[in-house]
């Protein structure tokens, strides 16, 4: 019996965290440029920083999302990470330097340096 009440009250106090835990998440959808499968690779390595639990793009509409503690980071600054990498995203252009090193397949039509912060 009292392993039973010790493991209910683990359990209560599990499901309290994870809650808790969620609560302290956002999320965030933007549009990052690129084309193909290592272009996907490369750009959710570069968002997996401190403070990101989920970083997710979508090859064929080019959504971008982003699960992340706003305590920790933010989204401009997940989105300076992977234009550092090379990648256009809504805010910023990538790094020109980073996209040309990027393989052939990964070189997208970029936009204009006027339309970027």
């Amino acid at each position: 019996m009292k392993q039973l009440k010790s493991m209910t009250l683990l359990l209560l106090a599990s499901i309290a965290f994870t809650t808790t835990k969620a609560q302290d998440s956002k999320t965030d959808t933007f549009k990052v440029w690129g084309n193909c499968g290592m272009c996907k690779r490369t750009i959710e390595k570069a968002a997996k920083v401190d403070g990101v639990e989920k970083a997710e793009w979508n090859r064929e509409t080019k959504i971008f999302t982003l699960v992340y503690n706003p305590a920790v980071i933010s989204s401009e600054k997940v989105q300076k990470s992977i234009a550092a990498a090379g990648y256009d995203t809504e805010k910023f252009t990538g790094d020109d330097q980073a996209y040309e090193k990027l393989p052939g397949c990964c070189h997208y039509e970029r936009k204009k340096k006027e339309d970027s912060n």
